[in-house]
Protein backbone atom coordinates (compact mmCIF):
# COMPACT_ATOMS: atom_id res chain seq x y z
CA UNK A 1 0.00 0.00 0.00
CA UNK A 2 1.25 3.58 -1.48
CA UNK A 3 4.14 1.79 -2.64
CA UNK A 4 7.57 2.59 -2.03
CA UNK A 5 6.22 5.37 1.12
CA UNK A 6 6.72 3.09 4.09
CA UNK A 7 8.35 -0.08 2.54
CA UNK A 8 11.79 -0.05 4.11
CA UNK A 9 10.48 -0.02 7.93
CA UNK A 10 7.08 -1.73 7.60
CA UNK A 11 8.45 -5.14 6.09
CA UNK A 12 10.22 -7.68 7.82
CA UNK A 13 14.43 -7.85 7.52
CA UNK A 14 15.39 -9.11 4.17
CA UNK A 15 12.40 -7.95 2.39
CA UNK A 16 11.38 -5.22 -0.64
CA UNK A 17 8.25 -5.23 -3.06
CA UNK A 18 10.75 -7.02 -5.19
CA UNK A 19 10.73 -10.20 -2.95
CA UNK A 20 7.02 -9.49 -2.66
CA UNK A 21 6.61 -9.90 -6.25
CA UNK A 22 8.27 -12.88 -6.77
CA UNK A 23 6.22 -14.71 -4.20
CA UNK A 24 3.33 -13.36 -5.65
CA UNK A 25 4.86 -14.74 -9.35
CA UNK A 26 5.29 -18.29 -7.71
CA UNK A 27 2.54 -18.56 -5.67
CA UNK A 28 0.58 -21.75 -6.31
CA UNK A 29 -2.51 -19.56 -7.48
CA UNK A 30 -0.25 -17.69 -10.15
CA UNK A 31 1.44 -20.64 -10.95
CA UNK A 32 -2.05 -22.18 -12.12
CA UNK A 33 -2.85 -19.38 -14.41
CA UNK A 34 0.71 -19.49 -15.94
CA UNK A 35 0.70 -23.16 -16.68
CA UNK A 36 -2.98 -23.13 -18.25
CA UNK A 37 -1.85 -20.18 -20.94
CA UNK A 38 -1.21 -21.62 -24.59
CA UNK A 39 2.01 -21.94 -24.53
CA UNK A 40 2.32 -22.65 -20.46
CA UNK A 41 4.49 -19.84 -18.78
CA UNK A 42 6.87 -20.70 -16.37
CA UNK A 43 7.09 -18.85 -12.91
CA UNK A 44 10.92 -18.41 -12.86
CA UNK A 45 11.11 -16.93 -16.73
CA UNK A 46 8.45 -14.01 -14.92
CA UNK A 47 10.41 -13.55 -12.05
CA UNK A 48 13.70 -12.43 -13.97
CA UNK A 49 11.74 -10.27 -16.23
CA UNK A 50 10.54 -8.62 -13.30
CA UNK A 51 13.06 -8.43 -10.79
CA UNK A 52 16.62 -8.60 -12.98
CA UNK A 53 19.64 -10.06 -12.09
CA UNK A 54 20.45 -7.67 -9.18
CA UNK A 55 17.33 -8.89 -6.79
CA UNK A 56 17.84 -12.63 -8.13
CA UNK A 57 21.23 -13.28 -8.00
CA UNK A 58 20.11 -16.69 -6.91
CA UNK A 59 19.09 -17.35 -10.62
CA UNK A 60 21.27 -17.99 -13.98
CA UNK A 61 20.28 -15.50 -16.22
CA UNK A 62 21.16 -16.38 -19.96
CA UNK A 63 22.35 -12.93 -22.28
CA UNK A 64 19.00 -12.68 -23.60
CA UNK A 65 17.67 -13.01 -20.27
CA UNK A 66 19.78 -10.36 -19.15
CA UNK A 67 18.91 -8.05 -22.10
CA UNK A 68 15.00 -8.27 -21.65
CA UNK A 69 14.82 -8.19 -18.00
CA UNK A 70 17.13 -4.13 -18.52
CA UNK A 71 14.30 -3.38 -20.66
CA UNK A 72 11.63 -3.53 -18.02
CA UNK A 73 13.56 -2.86 -14.73
CA UNK A 74 17.12 -1.76 -15.90
CA UNK A 75 18.67 1.81 -14.64
CA UNK A 76 19.57 3.11 -17.78
CA UNK A 77 16.99 2.57 -20.34
CA UNK A 78 13.94 0.51 -18.73
CA UNK A 79 10.58 0.97 -19.14
CA UNK A 80 9.54 1.33 -15.80
CA UNK A 81 12.03 4.52 -15.57
CA UNK A 82 10.97 6.11 -18.34
CA UNK A 83 6.97 5.19 -17.33
CA UNK A 84 7.19 6.29 -14.29
CA UNK A 85 9.07 9.66 -15.37
CA UNK A 86 6.44 10.69 -17.70
CA UNK A 87 3.61 9.45 -16.03
CA UNK A 88 4.11 11.25 -12.64
CA UNK A 89 4.75 14.28 -14.17
CA UNK A 90 1.69 14.10 -16.13
CA UNK A 91 -0.53 13.71 -13.20
CA UNK A 92 1.43 15.71 -11.14
CA UNK A 93 1.29 18.46 -13.32
CA UNK A 94 4.82 19.58 -13.69
CA UNK A 95 6.93 19.52 -16.91
CA UNK A 96 10.66 17.81 -15.38
CA UNK A 97 10.13 14.29 -16.40
CA UNK A 98 9.08 14.65 -19.83
CA UNK A 99 11.76 13.83 -22.72
CA UNK A 100 11.35 12.73 -26.07
CA UNK A 101 11.15 8.48 -25.57
CA UNK A 102 10.02 7.65 -28.80
CA UNK A 103 13.13 9.01 -30.20
CA UNK A 104 15.49 7.60 -26.97
CA UNK A 105 13.49 4.01 -27.80
CA UNK A 106 14.17 4.10 -31.79
CA UNK A 107 17.86 4.44 -31.15
CA UNK A 108 18.31 2.14 -28.47
CA UNK A 109 20.87 -0.94 -29.69
CA UNK A 110 21.97 -3.84 -27.93
CA UNK A 111 25.37 -3.23 -27.61
CA UNK A 112 28.74 -4.62 -25.24
CA UNK A 113 29.39 -2.17 -22.50
CA UNK A 114 31.78 0.31 -22.53
CA UNK A 115 35.69 -0.87 -22.02
CA UNK A 116 37.26 0.54 -18.54
CA UNK A 117 40.82 -0.81 -16.61
CA UNK A 118 39.76 -4.02 -16.67
CA UNK A 119 38.96 -4.44 -20.68
CA UNK A 120 35.37 -4.95 -22.03
CA UNK A 121 32.62 -7.49 -20.81
CA UNK A 122 31.36 -9.47 -23.30
CA UNK A 123 27.98 -9.53 -21.94
CA UNK A 124 26.18 -6.98 -23.59
CA UNK A 125 23.34 -4.39 -22.72
CA UNK A 126 21.49 -1.47 -24.34
CA UNK A 127 23.16 1.19 -25.50
CA UNK A 128 22.59 4.09 -28.26
CA UNK A 129 22.80 5.27 -31.56
CA UNK A 130 24.41 8.64 -31.11
CA UNK A 131 21.35 10.41 -32.84
CA UNK A 132 19.64 9.48 -29.54
CA UNK A 133 22.57 10.49 -27.15
CA UNK A 134 20.67 13.64 -26.67
CA UNK A 135 17.39 11.78 -25.89
CA UNK A 136 19.14 9.61 -23.13
CA UNK A 137 20.26 13.21 -21.66
CA UNK A 138 17.20 14.55 -21.52
CA UNK A 139 15.81 11.17 -19.54
CA UNK A 140 18.82 11.57 -17.17
CA UNK A 141 18.09 14.59 -16.51
CA UNK A 142 14.42 14.31 -16.30
CA UNK A 143 15.13 11.68 -13.60
CA UNK A 144 17.25 14.13 -11.65
CA UNK A 145 14.75 16.76 -11.78
CA UNK A 146 11.82 14.74 -11.04
CA UNK A 147 14.04 13.60 -7.68
CA UNK A 148 15.05 17.06 -6.95
CA UNK A 149 11.40 18.34 -7.34
CA UNK A 150 9.12 16.09 -6.62
CA UNK A 151 10.08 12.75 -5.23
CA UNK A 152 12.18 14.61 -2.47
CA UNK A 153 9.74 17.30 -1.84
CA UNK A 154 10.61 18.45 1.51
CA UNK A 155 6.57 18.05 2.54
CA UNK A 156 6.15 14.93 0.18
CA UNK A 157 8.68 13.12 2.28
CA UNK A 158 7.69 14.08 5.73
CA UNK A 159 3.83 13.25 4.52
CA UNK A 160 5.89 9.46 4.23
CA UNK A 161 7.55 9.81 7.45
CA UNK A 162 4.17 10.37 9.38
CA UNK A 163 2.42 7.46 6.84
CA UNK A 164 5.00 5.25 7.90
CA UNK A 165 4.54 6.64 12.13
CA UNK A 166 0.77 6.06 11.65
CA UNK A 167 1.42 2.60 9.94
CA UNK A 168 3.56 1.17 13.21
CA UNK A 169 1.17 1.77 15.05
CA UNK A 170 -1.89 1.00 12.91
CA UNK A 171 -0.74 -2.59 11.90
CA UNK A 172 -0.77 -5.97 13.91
CA UNK A 173 2.87 -6.00 15.02
CA UNK A 174 4.24 -3.07 13.37
CA UNK A 175 4.58 -4.27 10.11
CA UNK A 176 3.06 -5.83 6.93
CA UNK A 177 2.30 -9.14 6.67
CA UNK A 178 4.55 -11.08 4.44
CA UNK A 179 1.61 -13.82 4.11
CA UNK A 180 0.54 -13.36 0.60
CA UNK A 181 -3.15 -14.06 1.50
CA UNK A 182 -2.89 -11.16 4.02
CA UNK A 183 -0.46 -9.08 2.36
CA UNK A 184 -3.39 -8.31 -0.43
CA UNK A 185 -6.13 -7.50 2.28
CA UNK A 186 -4.62 -4.13 3.16
CA UNK A 187 -4.73 -1.66 0.48
CA UNK A 188 -4.84 1.93 -0.30
CA UNK A 189 -8.62 2.01 0.68
CA UNK A 190 -8.37 0.35 4.05
CA UNK A 191 -5.46 2.33 4.89
CA UNK A 192 -7.10 5.74 3.49
CA UNK A 193 -10.40 4.34 5.31
CA UNK A 194 -8.04 4.29 8.83
CA UNK A 195 -6.72 7.55 8.26
CA UNK A 196 -10.15 9.26 8.29
CA UNK A 197 -11.31 6.89 11.56
CA UNK A 198 -7.93 7.52 13.07
CA UNK A 199 -7.41 11.04 12.77
CA UNK A 200 -11.22 12.08 14.72
CA UNK A 201 -11.03 9.44 17.64
CA UNK A 202 -8.32 10.12 20.55
CA UNK A 203 -8.39 6.09 21.39
CA UNK A 204 -7.71 4.57 17.80
CA UNK A 205 -3.98 3.35 17.12
CA UNK A 206 -1.58 6.10 15.66
CA UNK A 207 -4.34 8.86 16.33
CA UNK A 208 -1.85 11.37 16.36
CA UNK A 209 -0.37 10.51 13.37
CA UNK A 210 -3.71 10.42 11.39
CA UNK A 211 -4.25 13.70 12.48
CA UNK A 212 -1.60 15.47 11.05
CA UNK A 213 -2.29 13.60 8.17
CA UNK A 214 -5.96 14.02 7.54
CA UNK A 215 -5.79 17.68 9.20
CA UNK A 216 -2.39 18.66 7.24
CA UNK A 217 -0.90 19.35 10.81
CA UNK A 218 2.49 18.34 9.29
CA UNK A 219 6.18 18.98 10.97
CA UNK A 220 7.71 21.74 9.20
CA UNK A 221 11.35 22.22 8.23
CA UNK A 222 14.00 23.21 11.26
CA UNK A 223 16.94 22.57 9.00
CA UNK A 224 17.67 21.26 5.67
CA UNK A 225 20.87 20.65 4.41
CA UNK A 226 23.28 23.03 3.51
CA UNK A 227 26.87 22.18 1.55
CA UNK A 228 28.97 24.36 3.74
CA UNK A 229 27.79 22.86 7.09
CA UNK A 230 28.32 19.40 5.23
CA UNK A 231 31.97 20.59 4.37
CA UNK A 232 32.59 20.93 8.15
CA UNK A 233 30.70 17.80 9.36
CA UNK A 234 29.23 15.41 6.92
CA UNK A 235 26.63 14.03 9.91
CA UNK A 236 25.57 17.97 10.31
CA UNK A 237 22.16 16.81 9.95
CA UNK A 238 22.01 14.45 12.65
CA UNK A 239 24.00 16.60 14.76
CA UNK A 240 21.03 19.08 14.44
CA UNK A 241 18.77 16.30 14.69
CA UNK A 242 20.36 14.79 17.89
CA UNK A 243 20.41 18.44 19.60
CA UNK A 244 17.45 19.49 19.40
CA UNK A 245 15.98 16.23 20.48
CA UNK A 246 17.57 16.87 23.67
CA UNK A 247 17.05 20.14 23.97
CA UNK A 248 12.98 20.06 22.72
CA UNK A 249 12.25 16.38 23.41
CA UNK A 250 12.71 13.29 20.69
CA UNK A 251 8.60 13.55 20.31
CA UNK A 252 8.69 16.45 18.39
CA UNK A 253 11.29 16.13 15.65
CA UNK A 254 12.23 13.43 12.65
CA UNK A 255 15.10 13.51 10.96
CA UNK A 256 14.96 12.51 6.60
CA UNK A 257 18.06 11.64 5.56
CA UNK A 258 18.35 10.14 1.82
CA UNK A 259 20.60 9.96 -1.06
CA UNK A 260 19.37 9.20 -4.85
CA UNK A 261 20.56 5.64 -5.90
CA UNK A 262 23.62 5.86 -8.36
CA UNK A 263 24.59 8.72 -10.63
CA UNK A 264 25.02 8.76 -14.57
CA UNK A 265 25.20 5.68 -15.58
CA UNK A 266 27.78 4.52 -18.47
CA UNK A 267 26.07 3.06 -21.55
CA UNK A 268 27.70 2.54 -24.60
CA UNK A 269 27.02 4.64 -27.74
CA UNK A 270 27.52 3.81 -31.71
CA UNK A 271 28.88 6.52 -33.67
CA UNK A 272 27.69 7.42 -36.96
CA UNK A 273 31.20 5.28 -38.68
CA UNK A 274 30.66 1.89 -36.37
CA UNK A 275 32.94 2.73 -33.85
CA UNK A 276 31.30 3.02 -30.09
CA UNK A 277 32.53 4.82 -27.11
CA UNK A 278 31.36 5.44 -23.25
CA UNK A 279 28.53 7.73 -23.00
CA UNK A 280 30.60 9.38 -20.44
CA UNK A 281 33.31 9.99 -22.78
CA UNK A 282 31.00 11.91 -25.27
CA UNK A 283 28.42 13.63 -23.03
CA UNK A 284 29.70 16.38 -20.30
CA UNK A 285 26.21 16.47 -19.59
CA UNK A 286 25.94 13.18 -18.65
CA UNK A 287 29.12 13.54 -16.56
CA UNK A 288 27.56 16.49 -14.54
CA UNK A 289 24.27 14.82 -13.94
CA UNK A 290 24.09 15.78 -10.06
CA UNK A 291 23.06 12.94 -7.45
CA UNK A 292 20.10 14.76 -5.42
CA UNK A 293 20.68 14.30 -1.33
CA UNK A 294 18.47 15.69 1.36
CA UNK A 295 19.24 15.58 5.18
CA UNK A 296 15.84 17.91 6.64
CA UNK A 297 15.61 18.25 10.06
CA UNK A 298 11.67 18.47 10.81
CA UNK A 299 9.84 19.92 14.18
CA UNK A 300 6.37 19.90 15.28
CA UNK A 301 3.87 22.90 14.65
CA UNK A 302 3.89 23.51 18.74
CA UNK A 303 8.01 24.26 18.87
CA UNK A 304 9.12 25.06 15.38
CA UNK A 305 9.64 28.98 16.52
CA UNK A 306 11.47 28.13 19.59
CA UNK A 307 13.09 25.44 17.76
CA UNK A 308 14.40 27.59 14.77
CA UNK A 309 15.48 30.28 17.12
CA UNK A 310 17.48 27.78 19.27
CA UNK A 311 19.16 26.23 16.45
CA UNK A 312 20.18 29.26 14.41
CA UNK A 313 21.19 30.75 17.82
CA UNK A 314 23.76 27.60 18.50
CA UNK A 315 24.31 26.43 14.96
CA UNK A 316 28.48 26.57 14.56
CA UNK A 317 28.28 24.19 18.07
CA UNK A 318 26.34 22.19 16.75
CA UNK A 319 27.41 21.00 13.61
CA UNK A 320 30.96 21.26 14.41
CA UNK A 321 32.66 17.40 14.80
CA UNK A 322 33.32 15.80 18.12
CA UNK A 323 36.85 13.91 18.32
CA UNK A 324 35.60 10.90 16.89
CA UNK A 325 33.93 12.62 13.99
CA UNK A 326 30.74 12.51 15.09
CA UNK A 327 28.35 15.50 15.62
CA UNK A 328 28.15 17.43 19.00
CA UNK A 329 24.56 16.49 20.04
Amino acid sequence: PFSHAAEAQLLPEGWDHERMTREFICSDEMKSIWCSVTPPLRPTDLVKLAVGPRKASDLEFSDWEAILSEVIVGDAFGVDRMDYLLRDSHHVGVAYGKFDHYRLIDTLRILLPPANKDGRSEEPGLGVERGGLESAEALMLARYFMYSQVYLHHIRRIYDIHLTDFLKEWLPGGEFSTELASHLKVTDNEITGALLTSAFDGGAPGHIHARRIIRRQHFKVVYERNPADVEINPEAGKAVFDALCNEFGAEHFRHDRYQQRGGSTDFTVRLRDGAEASSLSLSQTLKNVPVVSVDNVFADRSVIDKASGWRAEHRPRLIKPNKEGVGNG
